[in-house]
């Protein structure tokens, strides 16, 4: 197939581009070729399966000896021949193992696992900006820089904007970083957000909506990281968003067993583990590769649970961005309170001369919300100014003449 046309490597910024390969190949050779996730069960086969689909009759089984022999983990996007089920089965069977998340299945047996890559801080900024009107992206690049490797929390209350501001994230992402591996895992979200999502993110979107079962729900977000996982292992750079962080913990509270202890808010502690090394698996790989994690958690819900769940991951990641519901009410986008929100060792990810000067708009808008009691009116002004200029460098480089204040 493609190996055997000295095609070395195939992309897989898009899942799609692996599937063209084998669509052109079967089209030369009158072979019957297929790819998935490789999704494994506890007897050590698997089955290759479309991103963020459930089981089915389309599935392709991947035996157990196959697995063994090219060290197959959970998660990798498999290629390679096919025939058709024979009589008495039920599903296609991998028959010739070509690609492995787009490299020689030979090399990829050689790969190091994820969990002993070495952890250091994000030092490569990822670029969000895209257009001068687009004052979300802009923001978040001066006030709480996002780099390669980062464990990012939007913390939102309700109807502030978090999804969209997840959308304007993955469209920045894809603009100015197409080396960057997009995955999106949506859980418990509603299913017409899921569509829209699909539509307009080119990324691996992972699914499973509030009326699917729970089970359901909790395994998404497994395969999602796994996916993530074999790709970092791969020398790639991998962005996950996920929403929501909270509705993941309400999923594992109703499925894991009871530990017979109980947190305020009806939470058992054992659910609370599953969601935490998910948001714990972000890292800068000190050897090649990064997991960017950028989590979104709700609060000012009226669920004592949901707060609960803010407050066990507060502090744990190394970036915040705050959305407030009093912007949001008076329609002012986007709703992010710049005081609450930043990054930690931001000095890694911007040049001295950008940092001081964001440290210079941080104690103005401190003075402007202290006198103003309340964070809306500095953002109002800011962003009234951000709009007259261009680019951020040329906002920063004006913010010295208080004759535009």
């Amino acid at each position: 197939m493609a190996i055997d046309k000295g095609i070395k490597r195939v992309p897989t910024q898009r899942t799609e581009l692996v599937l063209e390969v084998l669509a052109n190949v079967a089209e030369s050779t009158d072979q019957m070729v297929g790819a998935g996730i490789l999704d494994l069960l506890g007897d050590g086969y698997g089955f290759l399966r479309a991103p963020g689909k459930r089981g089915g009759n389309k599935d392709i089984y991947v035996s157990q000896s196959q697995v063994r022999r090219f060290g197959l983990r959970l998660g990798d996007m498999i290629a390679g021949q096919v025939r058709p089920p024979a009589e008495g089965e039920k599903y296609f069977g991998l028959i010739r193992v070509e690609l492995v998340n787009g490299y020689d299945p030979e090399s990829a047996m050689k790969r190091p696992k994820f969990d002993q890559f070495t952890s250091i801080y994000p030092n490569d900024q990822i670029i969000l900006a895209t257009t001068p009107k687009m004052m979300s992206t802009r923001m978040i690049d001066m006030i709480a820089p996002i780099g390669k490797g980062q464990r990012a929390l939007i913390v939102a209350p309700p109807k502030a904007g978090k999804t969209v501001l997840l959308k304007q994230i993955a469209a920045g992402i894809t603009e100015n970083h197409p080396e960057i591996y997009i995955i999106v895992a949506l859980i418990g979200e509603r299913p017409e957000e899921v569509t829209d999502m699909r539509r307009t993110t080119k990324g691996e979107v992972f699914s499973s909506t509030f009326d699917e079962p729970i089970e359901d729900q909790c395994r998404t977000a497994e395969v999602a990281l796994d996916r993530a996982r074999r790709l970092v292992e791969s020398g790639e750079d991998v962005v996950i968003l996920l929403d929501s962080i909270t509705r993941l913990a309400r999923a594992y509270n109703l499925s894991v067993p009871s530990s017979g202890k109980t947190l305020t808010g009806g939470m058992d502690p054992n659910a609370l583990y599953p969601p935490r090394q998910f948001f714990g698996a972000a890292k800068n790989c000190e050897e090649a590769g990064s997991l960017t994690i950028i989590g979104t958690a709700l609060i000012d819900t009226g669920s004592r649970l949901d707060d609960v769940v803010y407050e066990e991951f507060k502090g744990t990641g190394n970036m915040e961005l705050h959305l407030d519901r009093r912007m949001a009410e008076r329609r002012l986008w986007p709703a992010i309170d710049i005081e609450r929100s930043g990054t930690r060792h931001e000095e890694l990810l911007q040049d001295d001369a950008t940092l001081k000067q964001v440290w210079l708009l941080r104690r103005m808008i401190g003075i402007i919300a202290q006198d103003s009691n309340g964070p809306t009116e500095a953002a109002e002004r800011i962003l009234e100014r951000m709009a007259r200029t261009q680019t951020n460098d040329e906002f920063l480089g004006s913010i010295t003449k208080p004759e535009k204040v």
